[in-house]
């Protein structure tokens, strides 16, 4: 099977622009997804908190 040299060129320029668009987003939304982990944390805390409690009485 042949694969003309150029379409490793293309294929490396599409994944590029595939990574600089991941990181363009991450980027521009860093503070939702760490503002997400952070209330998914604090509701596992609250969780496991409220299990001992009701364990406890």
């Amino acid at each position: 099977m042949y694969i003309d040299p150029n379409t490793g060129g293309i294929l490396f320029q599409a994944l590029a622009a595939g990574l600089a668009a991941v990181s363009g987003v991450l980027l521009i939304f860093s503070r939702r997804i760490r503002e997400g982990i952070a209330k998914m944390r604090r509701g596992a805390r609250n969780d496991e908190a409220e299990e001992n409690t009701e364990t406890k009485e």
